[in-house]
């Protein structure tokens, strides 16, 4: 885990039933529930006990909560992604998955995006707030290029008959 600002957790309060008040080092505090999740991941179903969950604490480094003599543990940045979408921003890890279906290194995807690769570095380390026109511009390219991918599929085809 790397311990940057915004990737390490200076303060925690539990709000029941099961949400989180996460403090980064960067001064940003943010809340996180954590219910759906619990339901979802089988791993995580333990949590679902609500005298357990209040048993949350920061582990010695800041850069994971845990539970149960840190046998279970949620990373900061998982927490930071996860609150930031949960109040209805862009978290860094919905960027990192549209490069990954397009196979898309940091340098194409910067160019693809109009931005700088170092804006894309922090966006992707989520040490920048990913604006949604840079989300907007995401399905855009998408869009675009699937509708190009089948001209070229289409084209491709009727050369073959």
């Amino acid at each position: 885990m790397i311990h940057d600002p915004h990737h390490t957790i200076t303060a925690l309060t539990v709000r029941p039933p099961f949400g989180l008040s996460v403090t980064f080092a960067d001064g940003q505090t943010f809340h996180v529930d954590l219910g759906p999740m619990i339901k979802a991941y089988p791993s995580m179903r333990l949590l679902g006990d609500v005298s357990l969950f209040n048993q949350a604490r920061i582990d010695a480094r800041g850069g994971y909560v845990v539970w149960m003599d840190d046998d279970l543990e949620l990373a900061a940045d998982n927490l930071r992604n996860m609150a930031v979408e949960q109040s209805g921003g862009i978290g860094h890890e919905r960027l990192w998955g549209w490069m990954d279906k397009h196979s898309l290194t940091q340098e194409r995807a910067a160019l693809a995006l109009g931005v700088s690769r170092r804006m894309l570095n922090y966006y992707l380390s989520g040490a920048k707030p990913i604006p949604k026109t840079v989300w907007l511009a995401c399905l855009g390219w998408e869009t675009t290029c699937a509708k190009t991918r089948r001209t070229k599929h289409i084209a491709s085809s009727a050369a073959h008959v």
